[in-house]
């Protein structure tokens, strides 16, 4: 699950066929039902024609993708949200943040053993303390298009953007912090359990908003960006 994960996020078009030939290319013996399992069993999928990592529920509302060729002008502009896969010694643990997408500011994150929506209610409500965007983006899984999920944004006048069908892209802000996330922290530490993730994840994005200079904000770090503007 580890190697998946980390071509994963290389390679996030990669289905279980493509996942299969990489593996056998690296002398691994598996076959695809198998990675098929595993990849259901991470909750990850190819982009394309899905989304990352959970399945959308048919009989809930599906809004507008709302921010093709728009221009991100100030801090609460647009915020969006996803879930990732996190691995421990001896399991695993699931990981949702919440990022403005002008100042790139992690404004909130929780970590899960399960999918299930109540996390991710709660990491929205954790940003929504903070302040309250303009438009809210996520893909299409079942979390996000829960009425759980939606009360909160739609109380507040926010309106909802959801990416289009097999456009993980759409959310390319989060696909981008994911990558930092694994490279600079996940990959290189070896969580003993969900407690010391959560020690050394609180560690990271305090790192990754007040001290990482980012080229796209001109070598500022998200927190200079977030309050210079705000």
């Amino acid at each position: 699950m580890e190697l998946i994960d980390q071509q994963y996020i290389e390679t996030p078009y990669y289905g279980s066929r493509r996942m299969v030939a990489h593996l056998r290319r690296n002398g691994h013996d598996i076959n695809r039902k198998r990675v098929q399992r595993l990849m259901r069993f991470m909750g990850i999928e190819a982009i394309y024609p899905g989304p990352n990592l959970s399945k959308r529920r048919h009989e809930h509302k599906i809004y507008p993708y709302l921010l093709k060729n728009k221009e991100i002008t100030h801090p609460n502009h647009v915020w969006s949200t996803d879930i990732t896969y996190i691995k421990l010694t001896g399991g695993f643990v699931y990981l949702m943040a919440v990022i403005d997408w002008y100042s790139r500011y992690v404004l909130s994150w929780r970590l899960s053993n399960s999918l299930e929506v109540n996390f991710c209610v709660d990491g929205l409500l954790g940003a929504l303390d903070k302040g309250r965007p303009e438009i809210f983006n996520t893909d299409q899984g079942s979390q996000f298009t829960s009425n759980e999920f939606l009360k909160p944004l739609l109380e507040r006048e926010v309106r909802v953007s959801m990416d289009g069908r097999g456009r993980a892209f759409d959310n390319i802000f989060v696909e981008r912090l994911w990558r930092s996330v694994k490279y600079e922290e996940v990959y290189i530490k070896e969580y003993s359990g969900v407690k010391d993730a959560k020690r050394s994840l609180a560690r990271y994005f305090t790192h990754y908003n007040e001290k990482r200079p980012h080229q796209s904000l001109g070598y500022k770090t998200p927190l200079e960006m977030h309050s210079f503007q705000t």
